[in-house]
């Protein structure tokens, strides 16, 4: 089986409870969803088709156990399962970076799912699959892309409706990159004693913010 891969890299995990630890990008192509902040537009159409024996040929010539399957978003190619459960079985510690648009109840059990719930500003909150949090564990993190008050309060909304703190292993908030100002979101979060993690894409501050494989 194959899947169309926009590229595959070594580099230090920017974001999430693995941040700051070196991991392999398996970055898949092809994404559903247009949001405002995108930071990986180049993934929309760009790659190649690839077996998956070839893909963990690769993956296993980086040598490192922590292995991120990404996009563009994997769930809209068939092949992402088989390629979850396949990098499972070698012994792989599996992160899936998924949007809340597509269902996320047939991912191997073993790969720790992240999934972006999308906020207002994004401009495709309408396509969140909310039912998703039901199959939600405590391997699962959920993540919040913010880029203004009025997004941090519909974040806050769910995480309280939901009671996301205790479903999951983490809830993350983020700020769009150069659109708000972190210490806001802080400020926000100390104040209401939200039972979330604040967090900084750690990449853009490493290397340039537009920087490709890193």
């Amino acid at each position: 089986m194959k899947l169309t891969i926009n590229e595959i890299y070594i580099s230090v995990q920017g974001e999430s409870s693995w941040a700051g630890l070196p991991c392999v990008f398996i970055r898949t192509t092809f994404c559903d969803l247009r949001c405002t902040y995108c930071d990986t537009a180049y993934a929309f159409y760009e790659g190649s088709k690839i077996e998956i024996s070839e893909i963990l040929e690769k993956v296993a010539s980086l040598q490192c156990r922590l292995v991120e399957v990404t996009g563009g978003e994997p769930l809209l190619q068939k092949g992402a399962l088989p390629l979850m459960t396949q990098l499972c079985d070698q012994g792989y510690q599996v992160l899936l970076e998924t949007s809340g648009a597509h269902d996320i109840s047939a991912v191997d059990s073993r790969v720790h799912r992240i999934m972006d719930l999308k906020t207002p500003s994004s401009g495709e909150s309408k396509r969140n699959l909310l039912s998703n949090i039901s199959h939600l564990t405590k391997r699962d993190e959920v993540k919040f892309v913010l880029g203004s008050r009025a997004d941090y309060e519909w974040a806050k909304k769910i995480i309280w409706e939901y009671n996301l703190a205790d479903r999951c292993n983490a809830v993350l908030l983020s700020p769009i990159f150069g659109k708000i100002a972190p210490a806001d979101i802080v400020e926000w979060m100390l104040k209401d004693q939200l039972p979330a993690r604040f967090q900084l894409q750690m990449h853009k501050f490493i290397w340039e913010p537009t920087r490709k494989g890193v």
